[in-house]
């Protein structure tokens, strides 16, 4: 085995070092047969026919064009839960800089340069704030972050309710609303927990961010794109809402006195990174070696375990090939002895273990398939 894997970012050490024999780092895109890439954005990207796996080493793949990867039958694995402690603890520090006014307080401390004990005394009352303790919070997305964040919350004292329609089982002591609408006008606090897709795109927009309190805060910690921030800046210079805590800078709101910024240090942290790599790399490592398909964000999961003595067929396709084959009794003259996989969309994956070892020269039927991967010890 000889597979070719490019880094498009800065990879933990404790990712790569994963990677066994047989797998060899190299710079050449062409050549690649997986990318493991955080941040950088691959719209533009042209991908060769060698390229089988994208890795994100974190949860959000907006910067990865999915739909163009599902047609040429490219895996997209994500890491979710492999950052979301880092995030919870950097959602909680926004909590804060925003009750306790630090962002000023720190600036303006920073500026006195003499009688700076006698200065502080004086004029440290001007930063006065809250204590989050008593207070609502509203989390908006109960994925790993937001349950994390939840409970984290709750520790410290506040009232936790969250909204998420996608969440079908319980928090303990937390209240779950299924309108967002209904929950807004309850918290003092709202924290951002939900995908960026075509469906969440600029969801807090001025009908929403209208309905929250006038001394609430709204953070956001998931994606940019959630909030329609030109709506945002006309709310918070109205008084309709307190202030905005944020990951993501950007020229739109940077400057104003009721936005706080921090750059992008949701998952910045080293145990964090180290996470997000392993979990890729053993992700992609899965798929190369044993068919497997788990968290990907473009296909349906597949998991038939380690290879055996039997080979195994993956098959990338249209959903009604796939469809076909969930429930055909064998696949090229061999009896099918277990298999995994589903659609997705148009499109699907199916992994087949057959009744053969010698998988690699069998013959195909039907309409031609994306892509065909076999694997066989």
């Amino acid at each position: 085995m000889h597979i070719n894997i490019s880094t498009l970012n800065k990879i933990s050490q404790a990712g790569l070092a994963l990677l066994s024999d047989g797998y060899h780092l190299t710079d050449s895109i062409e050549n690649a047969n997986g990318i493991l890439v955080r941040s950088q954005d691959m719209h533009s990207m042209d991908f060769s026919d060698n390229l089988e796996v994208i890795a994100r080493a974190g949860a959000g793949v907006n910067n990865i064009p999915l739909d163009r990867c599902a047609e040429k039958g490219i895996v997209v694995f994500n890491t979710p839960g492999a950052n979301a402690n880092a995030v919870k603890e950097l959602v909680i520090a926004g909590l804060l800089l925003s009750a306790r006014n630090i962002p000023k307080a720190l600036s303006w401390a920073s500026s006195l340069d003499e009688n700076i004990s006698a200065s502080v005394e004086k004029g440290k009352s001007q930063f006065a704030g809250h204590e989050i303790a008593g207070k609502t919070l509203g989390v908006i997305g109960l994925g790993a972050i937001g349950r994390k964040v939840a409970y984290a919350a709750k520790a410290l004292g506040m009232e936790v309710i969250g909204y998420d329609p996608y969440f079908k089982g319980e928090l303990e002591n937390v209240k779950i609303y299924e309108d967002i609408k209904m929950i807004l006008p309850l918290c003092d606090y709202v924290t951002i927990h939900v995908p960026a897709s075509d469906s969440t795109k600029g969801m807090f927009g001025k009908e929403l961010l209208t309905l929250m309190k006038k001394s609430a805060v709204l953070l956001n910690f998931s994606r940019d794109k959630l909030v329609k921030e030109n709506e945002l800046i006309e709310v918070l210079d109205a008084g309709m809402i307190a202030g905005y805590v944020t990951d993501f800078p950007n020229d739109v709101i940077s400057g104003h006195e009721n936005v706080i910024l921090i750059p992008h240090l949701g998952a910045s942290t080293s145990e964090a990174e180290d996470n997000c790599a392993s979990m890729a790399v053993q992700q992609m490592m899965d798929f190369f070696e044993n068919g497997n398909i788990r968290n990907s964000v473009n296909f349906p999961s597949a998991d038939l375990g380690p290879l055996g003595d039997k080979g195994r067929v993956g098959i990338f396709a249209s959903a009604s090939y796939i469809d076909k084959l969930m429930n055909a009794e064998g696949f090229s003259g061999y009896k099918i002895l277990n298999r995994a996989g589903g659609t997705k969309g148009d499109y699907g994956y199916i992994l087949l273990e057959i009744d053969s070892e010698n998988v690699a020269s069998m013959m195909f039927y039907g309409s031609n398939p994306i892509r065909i991967k076999a694997f066989a010890k």
